[in-house]
């Protein structure tokens, strides 16, 4: 699974969200704030793991997660990007419709030729 796709799940983008705000968290600790089972956590950190944008260590009888930095820097810059890309667009347009308001008021005021 992309990093998309694993994303495009609630409950997998506020466990991001939880490990953006706290560093490294068990998966006993990411269990403990939902309100679904544990085997449902760990099957959404699965797929965040699979999709690379989570890492786990284990430590004795923990599993520790943390982000994987990388991954998330290829996320935020697909999202740079797209966010670019409106923007140029979004100048067109407002030059589009600058060229009409002009037209409108050159229209409107007959002394104005």
């Amino acid at each position: 699974m992309d990093a998309f796709a694993a994303l495009g799940d609630p409950t997998r983008r506020q466990i991001i969200e939880m490990l953006a705000s706290s560093g490294r968290m068990s998966a006993t600790d990411i269990a403990r704030r939902f309100q679904i089972s544990a085997p449902a956590v760990s099957q959404h950190l699965k797929v965040l793991r699979e999709a690379g944008l989570v890492t786990m260590e284990k430590r004795a009888q923990q599993r520790l997660y943390t982000l994987n930095p990388q991954a998330m820097a290829g996320v935020e810059l697909w999202a740079q990007q797209m966010a670019q890309r409106w923007e140029a667009r979004y100048r067109l347009l407002d030059d589009v419709l600058e060229v009409e308001k002009q037209k409108l008021a050159q229209k409107g005021n007959p002394h104005h030729e």
